[in-house]
């Protein structure tokens, strides 16, 4: 972590920009109204980012505090059928908004509602992806935001945050703005502690040390805790992330052309593939491996697959092809892959040579529990990964 001056990263030819607007940037504090001039000011700088030649998808909050201002709801609701509901009034709103501000600028936009489940199923994330590349090779702004409406909890994003750094990860984005009610990232919540140091650049996100505060607005689920988290996930699929202030966004401009404004994260190298991306940042883990040294080190700095003979616990229960957590003796993840064999299967294994297998199972199987291609390493050094929101 560094507190000096961001380094300057002037535009390209051709970006793809993700752009995180939250409830507490879209909508008035006391009320929950709209703060319609943000919006346009927003509206405006995606629209001329995109007449640049850049690709730009923004990723909107605020469905649920548009319904509430709507129905005339004083908080948000907690029943989670009454807040599907609300969403449902406010998410029309929200679009026939952006939709009329869009076309003033003459720019073209598409409404993409998402669960978590159209990122997990390999098929729906194929399908996903070729819609985002069909919508922005055509010249248009999607405009993205969960599907309240039908998810359910074990298939929710959890805050939008989390939702626009999987998003970055499936369109392979440049950058990812997170705008939010403060200027950056600060060492403790600002608005109470008066020692809070401002962080301009992040070059290590595992070594940064916050208070994080609370949880967010009264109308949102957000937090700097959920953009911590989401920096973490861009991050790890090479996409630059920017923290700063929404209800400036000509800041996007300026961050662009180098200024040092915000907090940004510093990407890791990225995955080489859009299947190693999925793996990684798609796809929800349904249990842990946890390894021995070699294991560990064959994995990290060999590029090997995992046999059964590294796995020392099991935590979980899942079946073949689904994606678990590759741990360390400390429980310190170091990869994500796709098991060859259901959590029973491997109770039985762990431990042993791949030779014993079939005599141990009574049928032939796998050679591997996790095939290299079907592994993505998510930690080359030793320290712990911070947990992305489920």
């Amino acid at each position: 972590m560094s507190h000096a001056a961001a380094t300057h990263f002037p535009t390209c030819d051709r970006q793809t920009i993700v752009v995180k607007i939250g409830t507490s940037s879209l909508t008035q504090p006391e009320s929950g109204n709209l703060a319609l001039s943000t919006i346009a000011a927003l509206v405006e700088i995606l629209s001329e980012l995109q007449q640049q030649g850049h690709r730009v998808v923004l990723v909107s909050s605020g469905a649920v505090g548009v319904g509430c201002a709507r129905l005339g709801l004083t908080e948000r609701p907690k029943v989670i059928s009454v807040k599907q509901a609300v969403a449902a009034v406010g998410q029309g709103r929200l679009m026939r908004i952006y939709d009329d501000f869009f076309t003033a600028m003459q720019q073209p936009i598409a409404q993409v509602l998402l669960t978590r489940g159209d990122l997990v199923e390999r098929n729906r994330y194929v399908n996903v992806y070729r819609t985002f590349q069909e919508l922005l090779n055509l010249g248009v702004i999607p405009v993205v935001n969960e599907n309240d409406t039908v998810a359910v909890d074990e298939l929710k994003f959890g805050d939008n945050d989390t939702l626009s750094a999987l998003v970055a990860s499936l369109v392979d984005a440049d950058w990812l703005f997170l705008l939010t009610d403060v200027d950056r990232l600060y060492s403790a919540d600002p608005r109470t502690n008066p020692d809070a140091k401002p962080i301009v650049l992040v070059k290590n996100i595992d070594d940064l040390a916050v208070d994080t505060g609370s949880s967010g607005t009264q109308w949102g689920t957000g937090g700097m805790v959920t953009k911590i988290s989401a920096a973490q996930i861009a991050t790890g699929a090479g996409v630059r992330t920017v923290i700063t202030r929404g209800q400036e966004p000509r800041n996007l401009l300026k961050i662009l052309a180098g200024e040092s404004i915000g907090t940004q994260f510093e990407p890791h190298a990225r995955p080489i593939s859009a299947r190693q991306r999925w793996i990684a940042h798609g796809m929800v883990p349904a249990g842990k491996l946890y390894l021995d040294d070699g294991a560990v080190n064959a994995i990290r700095n060999a590029g090997k697959s995992l046999l059964a003979a590294g796995i020392i616990g099991i935590e979980g229960s899942f079946d073949a092809d689904e994606a678990v957590r590759l741990c360390n003796l400390h429980g310190q993840e170091i990869a994500r892959g796709l098991v060859n064999y259901n959590s029973q299967e491997l109770q039985k294994i762990r431990g042993r040579r791949s030779e014993e297998i079939a005599t141990i199972l009574g049928h032939t199987g796998e050679d591997t529990v996790v095939h290299r291609d079907n592994l993505v390493v998510t930690k080359k050094s030793s320290s712990t990964l911070a947990q992305p929101s489920r």
